[in-house]
């Protein structure tokens, strides 16, 4: 509620014209980053055009692939459908954002060792929307997949089916999905 109260007031105190900009602050893989964009301005433009991070991919620009997916907040988001200026005071991870001190991220690594890549292009999003999803496992979230609902899942009951179904917003064009749930079961039982 106080991001809406934000962006209103910012609104009221800013009218918008054709080329009115707004500035926007939020931490970007632990770096506060500040910057003035458009209002239309997706997250992904500011991204990749702003910021210059551009490992996060434009591909449908329509959210129907999820090559552009990164975090916000913890929870992971289509960043070509998610205006930049309601990220104000967010913290956002890209792609960028997931190895620490030259390290890669496990999924990073797994998607490595297993091959779950072709051509490449989806599979920035591929690990994002992965390394969320094994979160929203250990957090108990079910899927439509998961056929008891009414209890807590658990990171054990994580199938191929459970993987298949919590990745569907993720296409790739190269049919990778088999070497991409290898990776995915074997980072979350390493976890």
């Amino acid at each position: 509620m106080k991001q809406t109260a934000t962006v209103a007031r910012k609104a009221r105190e800013n009218p918008i014209t054709h080329d009115a900009r707004v500035p926007v602050s939020m931490t970007v893989n632990d770096r506060v980053r500040t910057m003035t964009v458009e209002p239309r301005t997706t997250l992904l433009d500011a991204l990749r055009e702003e910021l210059g991070l551009t490992g996060t991919k434009k591909a449908c620009d329509r959210g129907e692939c999820g090559a552009c997916t990164v975090h916000v907040d913890g929870r992971r988001v289509l960043s070509c459908m998610t205006l930049a200026a309601m990220q104000d005071g967010k913290r956002v991870t890209t792609i960028e954002g997931l190895e620490r001190d030259g390290n890669l991220h496990a999924i990073q690594a797994a998607f490595i060792e297993h091959d779950g890549f072709q051509c490449g292009f989806c599979t920035s999003g591929q690990i994002m929307s992965s390394v969320a999803m094994i979160e929203e496992v250990k957090a108990g979230w079910p899927s439509a997949a998961t056929t008891d609902v009414g209890r807590s899942f658990s990171i054990e009951e994580l199938s191929d089916a459970e993987i298949r179904e919590r990745m569907s917003g993720n296409l790739c064009r190269c049919a990778c999905y088999p070497n991409i749930v290898n990776a995915i079961a074997d980072a979350a039982a390493r976890s």
